[in-house]
């Protein structure tokens, strides 16, 4: 490790928490971590990462805490429980939340850490599922004061291949809904244009090549139709978590006085997947709905 990397700890170490601690290792930083799920300490053990008990031990060790947790009570409990992140902070660290969490939330918790123990809250959510964690190419949004970008600033640039900051802390999640509007959306119209292309018998397999030199072509058109065509439903992000970020979305939206119906029609189908069973299933199992008519 070079000496003069900081120590990183890494709250939640889930699909994306495991592709990001990787990540570090792989590009020599000391990575200390915890999750509830001790099966999660285990597998990230392999990789490179010293497991400790809970988070207030990962924040004793690192210079650098990040976090990746599923819901604002999981935060909560990780930054401010009797054995959370807060009791345990360095004066000069700092604490990034890679979590997709509302800005309301974000802010007071921030507040309530600088108030506690004088260390700054840097909203950072991210786009680019567990693989581009893993491969260090995630588009990252911050939202920050400068002091605490500059000491998380080296540690987010090895994870991201594009790390944007959009103002102080908040603006970083607002970014992020926004990047939720055009992804998740498309979950629900590739599903679509795949159940076309079915029903009309052409070759589905040429269809991201096709168009990815015309208007039609994204970087989610190659990733998702593929596995939507081979039924691969293998978990990337869950169906529950897309309709969680749908629920803060829409949240956020009443607040801005900004209608959002694309997204309301998109939102109702994951609710409908998921009354089906498909909660845990990757997103892109929406196809589902278009096979088994339960949609007009």
């Amino acid at each position: 490790m070079s000496a003069n990397k900081p120590t990183v700890g890494f709250i939640g170490l889930g699909l994306m928490g495991l592709g990001a601690t990787k990540c570090l290792t792989r590009n020599g930083y000391n990575v200390t971590g915890f999750d509830i799920d001790p099966a999660k300490n285990d597998l990230a053990n392999q990789h490179g990462v010293t497991p400790v008990q809970n988070a207030k031990e990962v924040a004793i060790a690192s210079d650098v805490i990040l976090v990746c947790v599923m819901t604002p009570a999981d935060l909560e409990a990780a930054i401010f429980a009797d054995d959370g992140a807060t009791h345990g902070l360095k004066p000069n660290a700092v604490l990034v939340d890679h979590s997709t969490t509302p800005v309301d939330v974000t802010k007071a918790m921030a507040a309530r850490l600088r108030k506690t123990c004088g260390v700054g809250w840097i909203d950072a959510p991210v786009s680019g599922g567990p693989e581009g964690a893993e491969a260090g190419e995630l588009a990252i949004m911050a939202g920050g004061s400068h002091a605490d970008i500059t000491k998380a600033h080296g540690v987010m640039e090895t994870l991201a291949s594009k790390f944007t900051v959009f103002g102080d802390v908040g603006a970083g999640q607002v970014a992020k809904m926004v990047n939720q509007i055009l992804v998740l959306n498309n979950y629900a119209i590739i599903a679509e244009a795949l159940a076309l292309a079915e029903a009309g018998g052409i070759d589905t397999e040429k269809i991201p090549e096709a168009l990815a030199s015309g208007h039609a072509g994204s970087n989610l058109l190659p990733l998702l139709f593929p596995r939507m065509i081979e039924r691969d439903f293998e978990p990337r992000g869950r169906a529950r978590q897309i309709l969680k970020d749908y629920d803060t979305l829409h949240d956020l939206a009443k607040t801005l006085k900004t209608p959002t119906p694309m997204s309301a029609q998109a939102t109702s189908l994951f609710r409908m997947l998921i009354a089906k069973g498909g909660g845990e299933l990757d997103g892109s199992a929406i196809l589902k709905l278009f096979e088994q008519g339960d949609i007009d």
